[in-house]
């Protein structure tokens, strides 16, 4: 699924058959270089560096669904494994699994039978016609076990003879030595790991170059269940706009980029309860969430939508967290600036719901806390999601300038380095954006012009003094020759990426990873999406991504300080 993950390496990425192209930036204190310019041809002091590929294969002798990857499976498609198909998709855990997944598992069929010369009535007696409905009637050959003995991962998988690690109940097989590798079928449903050596072969104790103070941030609109409904995304099918199939394919999207944090948008409450805290604290990370306000929401509270950071427990500690609720800033505001006879009108507009979730965190050293305060690394991290409607244009600016304020007051608390990240619903430029990368918005703006309750007024209180930087605009000026293709996939003006939504009505940039630009420095990124890619499935979300957002993830290290602007 993961096209290219810009970060240290090694990175355990589920692949789906696309090219990976490891990118990594190594910054030393008098010039930026790249794994191009430390080949062994070309030593760095005498230092280069070599690359391995590995296929990780779990050793335990269970496969597993190929829909819900977390599921064991319990039938076969023989179809599958009659005509060659790669055995991990012809698992499925339940026969409604099947069912569901056929309009897509056809075209496996389908492409097989168009590969061969003639099949003639075998092909057709083997596969039939499925009945969509799940009813008995179907015709297509599966073997189904109860037990999950017979059931094994890849079952005759071809691999090199030679094992050359074994780790944790995984076996890792080398298939490559070279920068880039192309997965083959072989691949589909394994993790791919690649490992950059130096010219001595050293690694630390996971395989890992170390980065002194790095870390990764991911930010992701994951799309609420109760926002993906079958009229507003009726290009996606059913099966795979399903919450059942979406939550499994999102889990593995998030814990395949293995970030140090995690900040998603759009997370029902009891999804979070019930499926992400839980899922993802089987894989070391630690959840805090901020559910919206429900005074304008009138479904379910159960599925009321809002914001959840994660954290790797073994990387940092809970320090504070902070809640900000807009709507109780929209009844301040109205009670100090909105004359009585005016406030309910302004009320119904001010209120929306959006929050924002900050959390205050420690980075550990060595797994434990920092005992000498002096040297306690603290990070900020907000996580917001502001509202959605464009026509409330004056809204989405003064949400954002709300939470600034906040993020201000700590600032002045405590020198802290800041992360801003989430779905700020601001196409790069608008006066959300302008004011958030810029410090400030220009009292020109065409933003301004919607303004009914004057509440943007006076127009020079549009400030604020954090330093901040979009970590994908801030690349962009830092990546040179080679990565043409990346920036090709940047505005030429703002050098934010071309999108992060896709739908069928609209592309554009609302998501966005900002940082300060004082003490934070970016060291990579996840790469881009190209248009193309995305439209062959017509929009998102699709079979591949379960979200209309994609995700973004930067890595950063920690510097010292420099003079606030």
């Amino acid at each position: 699924m993961l096209s290219v993950v810009r970060v240290h390496l090694p990175s355990d990425i589920p692949i789906v058959g696309c090219e990976l192209t490891p990118y990594v930036l190594l910054r030393r204190p008098d010039r930026t270089v790249t794994t191009d310019d430390v080949s062994e041809i070309n030593p760095l002091d005498g230092h280069f560096l070599r690359y391995k590929w590995y296929r990780v294969q779990s050793d335990k002798k269970v496969a597993v669904c190929s829909i819900h990857p977390s599921e064991q499976a319990t039938l076969q498609c023989l179809g599958c494994v009659k005509a060659k198909i790669p055995v991990a998709k012809s698992y499925h855990c339940t026969p409604k699994c099947f069912s569901d997944a056929w309009q897509h598992h056809r075209v496996l069929h389908d492409r097989a039978a168009s590969a061969v010369n003639d099949n003639g009535n075998e092909e057709e007696e083997l596969f039939g016609r499925f009945n969509n409905s799940g009813s008995g009637s179907s015709n297509t050959t599966l073997s189904a076990s109860a037990s999950s003995a017979s059931l094994t991962n890849g079952a005759a998988p071809v691999y090199p003879a030679a094992v050359t690690q074994r780790s944790g109940g995984e076996t890792w097989f080398e298939v490559g030595r070279s920068k880039t590798y192309t997965p083959t079928a072989d691949d589909i449903g394994h993790v791919r790991r690649m490992i950059p050596v130096d010219g001595m072969g050293h690694l630390d104790a996971e395989g890992r170059i170390t980065s002194s103070g790095s870390f990764t941030v991911l930010s992701y609109n994951i799309l609420s269940d109760s926002y993906a409904s079958s009229e507003l995304y009726n290009y996606c099918p059913s099966w795979a706009l399903s919450w059942p199939y979406r939550r499994q394919n999102l889990l593995r999207e998030i814990v395949g980029y293995r970030a140090d944090i995690i900040c998603l948008q759009e997370v029902q409450s009891d999804h979070y309860e019930e499926f992400f805290a839980p899922e993802l604290d089987k894989h070391g990370y630690y959840g805090l969430y901020k559910k919206k306000t429900n005074e304008v929401f009138l479904g379910n509270a159960n599925t009321i939508d809002g914001c959840a950071t994660f954290f790797r427990r073994d990387r940092f500690s809970h320090v504070k967290k902070y809640e900000v609720e807009f709507n109780k800033a929209a009844q301040s505001l109205t009670d100090a600036m909105i004359p009585t006879s005016q406030r309910k009108t302004a009320l119904n507009r001010l209120v929306k719901d959006n929050v924002a979730l900050i959390v205050v965190l420690e980075a550990k050293v060595n797994n434990q806390p920092v005992d000498n305060p002096g040297k306690r690394q603290l990070l900020c991290v907000a996580n917001t999601h502001v509202n959605v409607h464009d026509d409330l244009k004056d809204v989405k600016l003064w949400q954002v300038h709300t939470l600034l304020k906040g993020l201000e007051k700590i600032a002045a608390s405590a020198d802290i380095p800041m992360l801003v990240c989430g779905d700020f619903n601001s196409v790069p430029g608008s006066a959300p954006h302008s004011l958030l990368a810029m410090g400030k918005v220009d009292p020109s703006h065409p933003d301004l012009a919607v303004d009914p309750l004057t509440i943007l007024h006076p127009r020079t209180k549009l400030v604020h003094q954090l330093p901040l930087v979009s970590a994908y605009s801030s690349f962009a000026r830092t990546i040179g020759v080679g990565y043409e293709q990346h920036r090709r996939r940047l505005d030429s003006t703002t050098n934010e990426p071309l999108f992060t939504n896709v739908t069928r009505d609209f592309i554009g940039s609302l998501d966005y990873i900002f940082y300060t630009a004082d003490s934070l420095v970016v060291e990579s990124l996840l790469e881009l999406l190209d248009e193309e890619s995305l439209r062959k499935d017509t929009a998102l979300p699709s079979p591949e991504w379960s979200s209309d957002h994609i995700a973004l993830l930067a890595e950063f290290r920690c510097c010292k300080n420099r003079s606030r602007r």
